[in-house]
């Protein structure tokens, strides 16, 4: 006889109320995970799929993703004719806001080497990737934006000719994919204030650019990428281009850890340590549960003590309930992960993996909190059922 299903049937309502009790807790700890997993998958999305194997970025810098970043115009030349270098890509990137349909929206700007850069590297649900002309963008779909819509940046307006989905930066704001010589003019554009002051700074009294800049910067080019021959020594390329002294020359996992351990160190650390928290909420929750469980039936312990029941008996209806209530509620939280978080703003990524690690923590908590129980339990006489 299961003794725990009994007496779950006997209370069947305070029992399904307990389960999803311990449900929400492991939904909010599966959440924390999840948003984990996409704030590191959003932040490496543009690293793992464009397909470089050196970044070539500002000297003394460590790149786009983790400062500002601006090389010389003509380095993607230079790096060309570096031997062992198969091609060269420009890129640039930075976050815009932008007024669309009487909204102002915010997307992260992209900019992509077209034709050298054909977008292989990404998915798209709708619409072509970016032709050689210019005044045309890829936008992801949570940028709101759909095929033929009309936006204005830097005062020219740009056709949405493509349409991809979760192609996010790390803060979670869509890619807007421009040609490299739109996006250079876009992070250009200065007001008119900034042109004056322009004018003042360099003594000019004739009629200055609309892309003057009183920033002394030469180029909007954050990066080149390399993609390098199969044969070519990846070490010695790389020196070759460092001499230069005025670039630094990253790898991809040089960046990836860079991206990871520097810029999201702290926000990584914070999300782990919530997590770590509602574990030690669920543990402390299930055991007083079990615990409450247990002296509610000393009284049937004591009963069944005194017919000649064994400790372990005892010890495994507790066992049993303790069981009944982490996998009911593991389940449960499970269903309710599956609804609402494709619902969540941000990416939440809920791996295999996870699921079987936090139900083995889930499996040592209850295994705990039974522990708790069949402590207060054990201490039961038999001749405490007459009084």
């Amino acid at each position: 006889m299961n003794l725990a299903f009994k007496d779950a049937c006997h209370a069947p309502a305070r029992f399904a109320l307990t389960s999803f009790g311990v449900a929400f807790l492991l939904t909010a700890v599966i959440g924390m995970v999840g948003l984990y997993r996409g704030v590191v998958e959003d932040a490496l999305l543009i690293i793992e799929r464009i397909d470089a194997d050196l970044w070539v970025v500002q000297g003394e810098r460590a790149g786009p993703f983790a400062e500002a970043s601006a090389v010389a115009a003509d380095v993607d030349r230079r790096v060309a004719g570096v031997p062992g270098v198969a091609d060269v890509r420009r890129f640039s990137q930075f976050s815009q806001q932008f007024d669309f349909a009487g909204r102002m929206r915010r997307a992260t700007v992209t900019g992509v080497d077209v034709p050298a850069d054909d977008g292989r590297w990404l998915t798209l649900i709708a619409g072509r990737w970016l032709g050689a002309g210019r005044y045309e963008a890829v936008a992801d779909a949570v940028t709101g934006l759909r095929i033929g819509d009309r936006v204005t940046l830097a005062r020219d307006v740009y056709e949405i000719v493509g349409l991809t989905r979760g192609m996010v930066d790390s803060a979670g704001d869509g890619l807007l994919f421009v040609v490299i010589n739109d996006a250079t003019v876009i992070a250009q554009r200065r007001t008119s204030e900034e042109i004056h002051l322009a004018r003042a700074a360099h003594g000019s009294s004739g009629a200055a650019s609309a892309d003057t800049s009183s920033v002394a910067q030469d180029s909007k080019i954050a990066a080149v990428l390399v993609r390098l021959d199969p044969a070519a020594d990846h070490a010695r390329v790389r020196a070759a281009i460092a001499r230069w002294g005025d670039v630094a020359v990253l790898s991809t996992a040089e960046q990836r850890d860079l991206m990871l351990n520097a810029r999201l160190w702290k926000l990584r650390l914070q999300i782990l340590a919530f997590t770590l928290l509602i574990l030690l909420i669920t543990a402390l929750v299930v055991s007083l549960i079990v615990y409450t469980m247990t002296i509610e039936k000393l009284h049937q312990i004591a009963l069944l003590k005194l017919i000649g029941a064994r400790e372990r008996v005892v010890a495994g209806m507790i066992g049993q309930q303790a069981a009944l209530i982490g996998f009911g509620g593991f389940l449960a939280a499970i269903g309710v992960s599956r609804l609402i978080f494709p619902l969540f703003p941000r990416r939440v990524v809920l791996l295999p993996s996870d699921l079987a690690l936090l139900a083995l923590l889930l499996a040592v908590i209850c295994a705990v909190a039974a522990f708790v129980g069949i402590a207060r339990a054990s201490r039961v006489q038999a001749r405490e059922v007459l009084s």
